[in-house]
């Protein structure tokens, strides 16, 4: 009897292991479910979701050229201040050098020498005349941005400029170097204006012995970009 009830239970020893596994398989199965479950309920450590502000792009034309008028003072070195005006057209080859071609014309007053001699003239009224033309180029120092409250903006750049021409100036045209600072505002998407400062240097012998003369020039201008 014994010997048959253990032949009788290791026939069946294959279906109760099959039960086996398949309560295992059953049991992770759930644990699986649970768990996913659990982390989709649980809210995330790092909130990915970021407010973007609305950034407005400068509408700022690709042409590269740019032309305009200014306005300023010129010191004429013994010859005293005046007023200058002028003419400018720039072709901006990148997007820190450019190239400027300016003309511009001013007077000359008298020297000392002249108000304390009286009657003396070293210059005929037509040769105090004070044209030059130089082509320069420039190249932007420092672009940056100037802010006018909390709700203007306006896209700024420092610029040093340098170049050569000429100057018709007490009956002669005189070779001119020319160097100095500007600063470029940009209004709008055609629209900017200049802060200029400028030296033009060139030689003369009018009162007696050759000399380099220094002639300092303020000037406040605009130009369109087209």
């Amino acid at each position: 009897m014994e010997s048959r009830l253990f032949v009788l239970f290791l026939s069946k020893l294959p279906l109760l292991a099959l039960g086996g596994c398949l309560l295992l398989l059953g049991g992770c199965s759930v644990f699986q479910q649970s768990a996913d479950e659990a982390a989709e309920e649980l809210p995330p450590v790092i909130d990915p979701e970021v407010e973007r502000r609305d950034i407005k792009v400068p509408k700022i034309d690709s042409e590269n050229f740019e032309v305009g008028l200014y306005g300023g003072l010129m010191s004429i070195e013994d010859f005293g201040s005046d007023s200058v005006v002028g003419a400018r057209v720039a072709f901006h080859a990148t997007e820190d050098f450019f190239l400027e071609a300016v003309y511009a014309q001013t007077q000359a007053g008298r020297t000392s020498f002249e108000e304390l001699s009286g009657a003396v003239e070293l210059l005929t009224p037509e040769e105090r005349d004070y044209t030059y033309y130089n082509l320069s180029l420039g190249y932007n120092v420092l672009p940056g941005e100037a802010f006018l409250g909390q709700s203007w903006a306006f896209n700024t750049a420092l610029y040093a400029i340098a170049g050569v021409g000429s100057t018709e100036f007490a009956g002669d045209d005189r070779f001119t170097i020319n160097a100095g600072f500007g600063y470029r505002v940009i209004l709008n998407d055609f629209l900017a204006l200049h802060l200029d400062v400028r030296d033009h240097l060139f030689d003369i012998d009018l009162l007696g012995e050759e000399k380099t003369t220094h002639n300092i020039e303020y000037h406040f201008g605009f130009t369109i970009f087209f």
